[in-house]
């Protein structure tokens, strides 16, 4: 008896990216308007480092500007005026994007509280009450946040007592996933091309192709088990270094793309055929992992591959966040002049 088949696509005349499109829904992996104008995704992801390349774009000044003068507006001193200028700056950024993609954006919450879960869950209640000050459902909004267990947990509260969705990132291990599944989040984004970085630079292996890349192995595996036993969370991957990753994760729920592999794939007419689907997932070989805030800790440090990349994933945008503050403060004291 053969092994049940995704079923393949009949689109011929179209490019890439259009035939990927009828198989997964595309989001956007970039802070630039203009790119998503031209590839038309249906959300849009953002995080520290793609705002603060923005920030440093002429085009964008205006909304920088406007989230200073609220900074000051409700500020009483400097601390409050930059975590208040650098919160609308998130959500500024998010409505721009709102007014382009007919979906979701995600506004991730600062990094530096990846491991305190009731001050991630007061920064994602006040995102949220900004976007609907501004006329904006909850809806239409996914709360980003890392995925360490007191992050997990931290959504998991969001979810269910607040009706907010998240999006989990920073995911780069099996006990991740399902951790996130258990606490019964909207999405995670599971980082492909940083799961590729670590393998390229720690093993004798150097390249890897499509469904041998381990980022491709790893959300593979998550989908699949996400799939068999029947969780309601759904699989972005996301971080992707060429487009073979890409094909090769054709069917997952959501991809997040950079502009220059959306580029790519809209200038490339070869086939794309489902690989990932509820059928195949089903037949899969996978038992269902018990998990507690032990074992979770305790499977997440024997994965060197995740803890490494999760840590520096965390440091990486909050040094990011940090120049975001900076430029913020400099310019709250020149308007005060």
């Amino acid at each position: 008896m053969s092994e049940p088949q995704c079923k393949k696509s009949k689109m011929s005349s179209v490019n890439s990216l259009e035939k990927l499109k009828t198989l997964t829904t595309v989001v956007a992996d970039t802070g630039d308007f203009e790119a998503m104008k031209k590839f038309k995704p249906t959300d849009a992801t953002t995080n520290p480092s793609l705002m603060l390349a923005a920030a440093n774009i002429a085009h964008y000044k205006p909304l920088i500007q406007k989230a200073v003068h609220y900074g000051l507006k409700v500020g009483s001193n400097i601390d409050e005026q930059t975590e208040n200028a650098m919160d609308m700056l998130c959500v500024l950024f998010g409505l721009e994007i709102l007014k382009i993609v007919p979906g979701r954006v995600s506004t991730e919450v600062d990094a530096r509280l990846s491991f305190d879960k009731e001050a991630s869950i007061k920064k994602a209640r006040k995102l949220i009450q900004l976007y609907e000050d501004q006329g904006i459902n909850k809806d239409r909004v996914l709360i980003k946040l890392a995925s360490t267990w007191e992050g997990i947990q931290a959504a998991k509260e969001l979810e269910k007592k607040y009706g907010i969705h998240c999006n989990l990132t920073l995911l780069f291990s099996f006990a991740q996933a399902v951790a996130c599944a258990e606490a019964e989040v909207t999405l995670i984004s599971p980082f492909v091309g940083r799961i590729l970085d670590w393998y390229v630079a720690n093993t004798d292996k150097k390249t890897y192709k499509g469904e041998e890349d381990p980022g491709v192995l790893s959300v593979t595996k998550i989908y699949n088990y996400y799939k068999k036993f029947n969780y309601k969370t759904v699989v972005m991957g996301a971080s992707f270094r060429n487009t073979d990753e890409i094909r090769a994760l054709a069917g997952c729920d959501l991809l997040t793309i950079s502009p220059k592999l959306l580029a790519e794939l809209e200038a490339s007419n070869a086939p794309i055929q489902k690989k990932l689907c509820k059928e195949t997932a089903e037949q899969s070989n996978l038992d269902k992992l018990e998990l507690n805030e032990a074992k979770f800790r305790w499977m997440l440090n024997e994965d060197k591959m995740a803890t490494d990349k999760l840590s520096e994933g965390i440091r990486n945008f909050a040094a990011d966040s940090v120049k975001l503050e900076k430029l913020i403060v400099e310019l709250l004291s020149e308007s005060k002049k």
